[in-house]
């Protein structure tokens, strides 16, 4: 089985030694996705919408970089520092995948790796196998 991997050049991925993506034949897998700007800052810190776009933008960007789309992605996870800004999460969420819905989890989690991460989001997708019409 072939395998790509994508990689964000976030600070995190050299030292701790993952990808931000793989694709193993039509699977895609996408690491926990945090709102981190292009030069490493957390972005909207305190805005849990802004901030769960942000990690959808790294998403799409992802699977782009291995020939896929938010349309295959199948599930995703979300770790939210604080749930009663789940609606937010939600409408992000939303936004970034409302014409193909996947199966979701939402957990609250003590804290991510930096105390203004409010959300980090992984995913996982599935591209159609070259026979499937």
């Amino acid at each position: 089985m072939n395998i790509e991997r994508a990689y964000s050049r976030a600070r995190w991925e050299q030292d701790i030694g993952y990808c931000r993506a793989i694709r193993a034949g039509n699977h895609i897998y996408v690491s926990g996705s945090t709102q981190l700007t292009d030069d490493g800052r957390v972005y909207r810190p305190g805005d849990g919408f802004a901030q769960a776009q942000r990690c959808c933008e790294i998403i799409n960007k992802a699977l782009a970089d291995l020939g896929a789309g938010m349309e295959h992605v199948v599930r995703t996870r979300m770790f939210v520092t604080d749930i009663s800004h789940w609606a937010d999460f939600g409408r992000a969420h939303r936004q970034a995948f409302g014409a193909h819905p996947p199966v979701t989890t939402m957990v609250q989690v003590t804290t991510l790796i930096d105390p203004d991460m409010m959300i980090e989001i992984e995913a996982e997708a599935i591209l159609p196998a070259a026979n499937d019409t």
